[in-house]
Parts: structure tokens; C-alpha cells; sequence
């Protein structure tokens, strides 16, 4: 297996982790990248469904499809009642022409774009989008760039692949602000793929310094709930009308 395949296969068991550390995105993100009306959504990488309730909530119909029996096992637990299937961006276990959009939070780049492009195509209606998403951190705050040097960085400059059969690309940026505390901190740290893979030592070693920083940082020392800025991208594109 190679080390990104491991990477990406290695949320199931931190199904939890994931659900209770990652935040949810922003609405003037869904408001651009889903169309009017009452489209039929495809959450394409649902995970444990953090995007997939915001679109319930809106009164829409949503399939998630996720290739981590853990993650759909957590999202049916937080969002009952969605259709929820295994499977991956590559190979769509749904009906040609069965969504109006596909959204993939957090996701695209595990996916191969030369074989998930067709595959997407082929489950939207004519005329349908595809619409990416990710939460990144605001590198503008001190406290995000003294974490971002305990844990990396995975969030920086999101180039999405999107070609044919799809239009042009469109983006968005959507600068926003989480409120959370320091447990919730380490499990954002912790659902981190590059953390879940690391040996126990050095995981709980890498935790306790990001402890460290919650514990001495000026922006967050003493407070139970502080600010997390981020800088969510946002792209989409269509296929055309026939």
C-alpha cells in the first residue's frame, strides 16, 4: 500500500476523533456552491457527515457515499436517516443522472481525478456541478502559524484538478471563525491523517506539545473556549448542457 492510500484509509478507526475535532463549514459557502432551488445532493466523501447534516438542514435530499464503513458508521449515528453508501469517488454506487450536484468536503485530493471525473459526470443530470470544499487555517494568526509549525500544514494551496467533461473552474473564498475549547483542539489536531499514522509515542508527544502551546499562547492560554480563524476554498464547475 502505498503511503497515500494509508493516509487516506486511515480515518475509519478515528471515526470519532474526526466527528467531535473537525468543524463544520461556513453557510456562505454552501450558499455558492449549491445552485437554487432543490437540487439532489451527492456528499462525495461524506466522512462522518459534517457537510451532509448542513445540507439536510436546508431541506434538501442527500446521498453520502464514503469508501469507510467507520465514517458511515458515525455519520448514521450523527445524521439518521440519510441514505448512506459505500463506496469511492472512482466507483459511484448510484444511477447515471441521480444527483444535481456532488459535493466533496475535505477529500478531492485523495482522489484520482482522471477516473473520478468520468464517474462524477456520469451520476449528475445534464447541466450538473460539481462542488469542492475545504477549511483551511488563517496563516494571518499567530497561534495557527506556531500550531501549523508543531503539526504541518496540509491545508495549503488547494489546487483542484477538475477538467473534462466539466466547464471552467470558479472559486471562492469564505473567511470564517470556529469557537472552541482545548479538548477540542487536540482532536482536531488528532483526526489529522498524518497523526492518526504515527507510532503511539510520538503521537502522544506531538498531542502534549500542542497542550503545551494551548497552555502558553497568549491568543488561548486560560480560556476554555478561544478562536480558530479559517479560510475556507471553495470551487466548482459544470458539466455542459447537452
Amino acid at each position: 500500500m502505498t503511503n497515500h492510500a494509508a493516509l487516506a484509509s486511515s480515518f475509519g478507526p478515528a471515526a470519532d476523533i474526526y466527528e467531535r475535532g473537525r468543524p463544520a463549514y461556513p453557510a456562505e459557502a454552501l450558499d455558492w456552491l449549491l445552485p437554487a432551488g432543490n437540487p439532489r445532493v451527492l456528499d462525495l466523501g461524506a466522512g462522518t457527515g459534517k457537510l451532509t447534516r448542513q445540507i439536510r438542514d436546508r431541506g434538501l435530499a442527500v446521498t453520502a457515499v464514503d469508501p469507510s464503513e467507520g465514517m458511515l458508521a458515525q455519520l448514521a449515528a450523527s445524521v439518521p436517516g440519510v441514505p448512506a453508501v459505500l463506496g469511492a469517488a472512482e466507483s459511484i454506487p448510484l444511477p447515471a443522472g441521480s444527483a444535481d450536484v456532488v459535493l466533496v468536503a475535505q477529500a478531492w485530493h485523495w482522489v484520482d481525478p482522471r477516473r473520478a471525473l468520468p464517474e462524477v459526470a456520469r451520476v449528475l443530470a445534464p447541466g450538473g456541478r460539481l462542488g469542492l470544499v475545504w477549511n483551511t487555517r488563517d496563516q494571518s494568526s499567530d497561534f495557527i502559524r506556531r500550531l501549523d509549525e508543531i503539526i504541518g500544514n496540509e491545508d495549503r494551496a488547494r489546487q483542484p484538478v477538475v477538467g473534462a467533461p466539466f466547464g471552467p473552474v470558479e472559486t471562492h473564498l469564505v473567511s470564517w471563525t470556529d469557537v472552541i475549547g482545548p479538548e477540542q483542539l487536540i482532536d482536531l489536531v488528532a483526526s489529522r491523517s498524518g497523526v492518526i499514522v504515527l507510532a503511539p509515542g510520538e503521537r502522544a508527544a506531538l498531542l502534549d506539545e500542542v497542550r503545551r502551546l494551548a497552555a502558553t499562547h497568549p491568543a488561548v492560554a486560560g480560556r476554555t473556549e478561544f478562536e480558530m480563524p479559517y479560510v475556507t476554498v471553495c470551487a466548482r464547475a459544470a458539466l455542459p448542457l447537452p
